[in-house]
Protein backbone atom coordinates (compact mmCIF):
# COMPACT_ATOMS: atom_id res chain seq x y z
CA UNK A 1 0.00 0.00 0.00
CA UNK A 2 1.29 3.51 -1.00
CA UNK A 3 1.96 5.34 2.25
CA UNK A 4 0.96 8.93 1.49
CA UNK A 5 0.21 12.19 3.42
CA UNK A 6 -3.58 12.72 3.08
CA UNK A 7 -7.04 10.65 3.42
CA UNK A 8 -7.98 9.12 -0.30
CA UNK A 9 -12.02 8.22 0.62
CA UNK A 10 -14.02 6.20 -2.27
CA UNK A 11 -17.63 5.82 -2.58
CA UNK A 12 -18.97 2.78 -4.05
CA UNK A 13 -22.39 1.49 -4.52
CA UNK A 14 -25.06 0.46 -7.50
CA UNK A 15 -27.16 2.75 -9.46
CA UNK A 16 -29.10 4.94 -7.91
CA UNK A 17 -28.01 4.41 -4.44
CA UNK A 18 -26.90 8.29 -3.64
CA UNK A 19 -23.18 8.26 -3.35
CA UNK A 20 -22.93 11.53 -5.92
CA UNK A 21 -24.82 13.75 -4.17
CA UNK A 22 -22.72 12.45 -0.44
CA UNK A 23 -19.28 13.18 -2.51
CA UNK A 24 -19.99 16.57 -3.22
CA UNK A 25 -22.01 17.08 0.17
CA UNK A 26 -18.91 15.86 1.99
CA UNK A 27 -16.47 17.79 -0.27
CA UNK A 28 -18.01 21.07 0.52
CA UNK A 29 -18.33 20.55 4.35
CA UNK A 30 -14.47 19.84 4.09
CA UNK A 31 -13.97 22.77 2.40
CA UNK A 32 -15.95 24.58 4.81
CA UNK A 33 -13.77 23.43 7.42
CA UNK A 34 -10.48 25.12 6.46
CA UNK A 35 -9.31 21.45 4.43
CA UNK A 36 -7.31 20.94 1.10
CA UNK A 37 -9.19 18.54 -0.63
CA UNK A 38 -10.32 17.62 -4.54
CA UNK A 39 -12.88 15.65 -5.80
CA UNK A 40 -12.82 13.32 -9.03
CA UNK A 41 -15.28 10.96 -10.57
CA UNK A 42 -14.37 7.36 -12.12
CA UNK A 43 -14.39 6.93 -15.03
CA UNK A 44 -13.30 10.11 -15.66
CA UNK A 45 -10.40 13.38 -13.89
CA UNK A 46 -8.95 13.96 -16.91
CA UNK A 47 -8.93 14.97 -20.20
CA UNK A 48 -8.20 11.35 -21.87
CA UNK A 49 -10.30 9.38 -19.01
CA UNK A 50 -13.34 12.10 -19.88
CA UNK A 51 -13.23 10.47 -23.58
CA UNK A 52 -13.17 7.00 -22.54
CA UNK A 53 -16.34 8.07 -20.03
CA UNK A 54 -17.76 9.01 -23.12
CA UNK A 55 -17.35 5.40 -24.77
CA UNK A 56 -18.30 3.65 -21.62
CA UNK A 57 -21.44 5.13 -20.88
CA UNK A 58 -23.21 5.91 -24.16
CA UNK A 59 -24.43 3.96 -26.68
CA UNK A 60 -26.09 0.08 -27.04
CA UNK A 61 -25.74 -1.61 -24.21
CA UNK A 62 -23.03 -4.39 -26.03
CA UNK A 63 -21.22 -1.42 -27.37
CA UNK A 64 -18.47 -3.51 -25.34
CA UNK A 65 -17.72 -6.95 -24.40
CA UNK A 66 -17.32 -7.26 -20.56
CA UNK A 67 -13.61 -7.68 -20.80
CA UNK A 68 -13.22 -4.67 -23.25
CA UNK A 69 -15.17 -2.42 -20.65
CA UNK A 70 -12.59 -3.82 -17.30
CA UNK A 71 -9.83 -2.65 -19.57
CA UNK A 72 -11.51 1.14 -20.29
CA UNK A 73 -12.47 1.19 -16.90
CA UNK A 74 -8.38 0.82 -16.06
CA UNK A 75 -6.82 2.76 -18.64
CA UNK A 76 -9.01 5.68 -17.71
CA UNK A 77 -8.50 4.92 -14.12
CA UNK A 78 -4.91 4.89 -14.37
CA UNK A 79 -4.15 8.13 -16.38
CA UNK A 80 -6.21 9.52 -13.19
CA UNK A 81 -3.84 8.15 -10.38
CA UNK A 82 -0.77 9.06 -12.85
CA UNK A 83 -1.94 12.95 -13.52
CA UNK A 84 -4.47 14.10 -10.22
CA UNK A 85 -4.65 11.43 -7.64
CA UNK A 86 -1.09 10.63 -6.71
CA UNK A 87 0.41 14.09 -7.09
CA UNK A 88 -2.49 15.61 -4.71
CA UNK A 89 -2.20 13.10 -2.08
CA UNK A 90 1.40 13.33 -2.01
CA UNK A 91 0.56 17.10 -1.82
CA UNK A 92 -1.25 16.51 1.40
CA UNK A 93 -4.37 17.25 -0.85
CA UNK A 94 -7.48 15.15 0.54
CA UNK A 95 -8.73 13.24 -2.54
CA UNK A 96 -12.43 11.98 -3.12
CA UNK A 97 -13.40 9.97 -5.58
CA UNK A 98 -16.59 8.75 -6.92
CA UNK A 99 -16.19 5.39 -7.61
CA UNK A 100 -12.71 3.51 -7.69
CA UNK A 101 -11.48 -0.27 -8.15
CA UNK A 102 -14.07 -2.16 -6.32
CA UNK A 103 -16.36 -0.45 -8.50
CA UNK A 104 -14.64 -2.80 -11.45
CA UNK A 105 -14.76 -5.72 -8.99
CA UNK A 106 -18.78 -4.85 -8.48
CA UNK A 107 -19.63 -4.36 -12.18
CA UNK A 108 -17.41 -6.52 -14.51
CA UNK A 109 -16.01 -9.21 -12.04
CA UNK A 110 -19.67 -9.89 -10.61
CA UNK A 111 -22.08 -8.16 -12.85
CA UNK A 112 -20.26 -9.82 -15.96
CA UNK A 113 -19.27 -12.35 -14.18
CA UNK A 114 -15.48 -12.25 -14.46
CA UNK A 115 -14.52 -13.06 -11.34
CA UNK A 116 -13.19 -11.68 -8.27
CA UNK A 117 -10.02 -12.71 -8.94
CA UNK A 118 -9.21 -11.55 -12.40
CA UNK A 119 -10.22 -8.44 -11.70
CA UNK A 120 -8.37 -7.96 -8.29
CA UNK A 121 -5.10 -9.15 -10.68
CA UNK A 122 -5.80 -5.63 -13.10
CA UNK A 123 -6.98 -3.41 -10.65
CA UNK A 124 -3.73 -4.42 -9.14
CA UNK A 125 -1.97 -3.64 -12.35
CA UNK A 126 -3.48 -0.24 -12.87
CA UNK A 127 -3.08 0.95 -9.24
CA UNK A 128 0.00 -1.09 -8.06
CA UNK A 129 0.15 -0.29 -4.14
CA UNK A 130 -2.89 2.99 -3.96
CA UNK A 131 -5.51 1.47 -1.75
CA UNK A 132 -8.13 4.10 -0.48
CA UNK A 133 -7.74 4.67 3.40
CA UNK A 134 -11.43 4.86 3.84
CA UNK A 135 -15.07 3.44 1.43
CA UNK A 136 -18.22 4.01 1.71
CA UNK A 137 -20.31 1.35 -0.02
CA UNK A 138 -24.12 2.57 -0.30
CA UNK A 139 -26.33 -0.07 -0.03
CA UNK A 140 -29.61 -0.49 -1.79
CA UNK A 141 -31.54 -2.90 -3.72
CA UNK A 142 -30.83 -3.27 -7.61
CA UNK A 143 -34.91 -2.75 -8.32
CA UNK A 144 -35.16 0.53 -6.33
CA UNK A 145 -31.79 1.85 -7.40
CA UNK A 146 -33.26 1.07 -11.08
CA UNK A 147 -36.65 2.86 -10.06
CA UNK A 148 -34.40 6.03 -8.49
CA UNK A 149 -32.67 6.49 -11.69
CA UNK A 150 -35.41 6.27 -14.00
CA UNK A 151 -36.18 9.59 -12.37
CA UNK A 152 -33.27 11.61 -12.64
CA UNK A 153 -33.07 14.12 -15.49
CA UNK A 154 -29.58 13.55 -16.86
CA UNK A 155 -31.02 10.13 -18.40
CA UNK A 156 -30.18 6.95 -18.56
CA UNK A 157 -26.59 5.86 -18.95
CA UNK A 158 -25.39 2.86 -21.06
CA UNK A 159 -24.78 0.74 -17.68
CA UNK A 160 -28.71 0.97 -16.71
CA UNK A 161 -29.95 -1.05 -20.02
CA UNK A 162 -28.41 -3.90 -18.58
CA UNK A 163 -31.03 -6.38 -16.87
CA UNK A 164 -31.99 -6.33 -13.29
CA UNK A 165 -29.68 -9.70 -12.83
CA UNK A 166 -26.94 -8.19 -13.88
CA UNK A 167 -27.76 -5.26 -10.42
CA UNK A 168 -28.31 -8.09 -8.61
CA UNK A 169 -25.01 -9.41 -8.92
CA UNK A 170 -23.70 -6.44 -8.75
CA UNK A 171 -25.08 -5.69 -5.35
CA UNK A 172 -23.73 -9.19 -4.45
CA UNK A 173 -19.95 -8.13 -5.42
CA UNK A 174 -20.33 -4.74 -2.75
CA UNK A 175 -21.29 -6.59 -0.09
CA UNK A 176 -18.79 -9.51 -0.94
CA UNK A 177 -16.08 -6.57 -0.68
CA UNK A 178 -17.58 -5.27 2.55
CA UNK A 179 -17.02 -8.52 3.98
CA UNK A 180 -13.49 -8.78 2.59
CA UNK A 181 -12.09 -5.30 3.33
CA UNK A 182 -13.93 -4.80 7.59
CA UNK A 183 -11.00 -2.29 8.42
CA UNK A 184 -11.84 -0.21 5.04
CA UNK A 185 -15.19 -0.02 4.17
CA UNK A 186 -18.70 1.21 6.00
CA UNK A 187 -21.95 0.21 4.82
CA UNK A 188 -24.29 3.02 4.05
CA UNK A 189 -27.47 2.44 4.28
CA UNK A 190 -28.68 4.06 0.94
CA UNK A 191 -32.50 4.55 2.60
CA UNK A 192 -31.91 6.97 5.17
CA UNK A 193 -32.55 10.72 4.85
CA UNK A 194 -29.49 12.60 2.87
CA UNK A 195 -28.79 14.41 5.58
CA UNK A 196 -28.39 12.08 7.99
CA UNK A 197 -25.84 9.69 5.53
CA UNK A 198 -24.29 12.84 5.73
CA UNK A 199 -23.92 13.13 9.52
CA UNK A 200 -22.70 10.03 9.87
CA UNK A 201 -20.20 10.11 6.93
CA UNK A 202 -18.61 12.85 8.32
CA UNK A 203 -18.48 11.73 12.30
CA UNK A 204 -17.09 8.73 10.32
CA UNK A 205 -14.34 10.51 8.72
CA UNK A 206 -13.65 12.86 12.01
CA UNK A 207 -13.37 9.70 14.13
CA UNK A 208 -10.70 7.81 11.53
CA UNK A 209 -9.11 11.03 10.60
CA UNK A 210 -9.01 13.13 14.07
CA UNK A 211 -10.75 16.20 12.73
Amino acid sequence: MIKHKAPFITFEGGEGSGKTTQVDILYHKLLQGGIDVVSYREPGGTRGAEEIRHLLMEGERDRWNPKSEALLMSAARADLIDRHIIPRLEADTWVLCDRFTDSTIAYQGFGHELGYEHIQELNHFTVGELEPDLTFIFQISAELGLERTALRKAGIHRFEHYDIMFHRRVAEGFEEILKKNPNRCVAINALLDIEMISEFIYNKICQRFSI
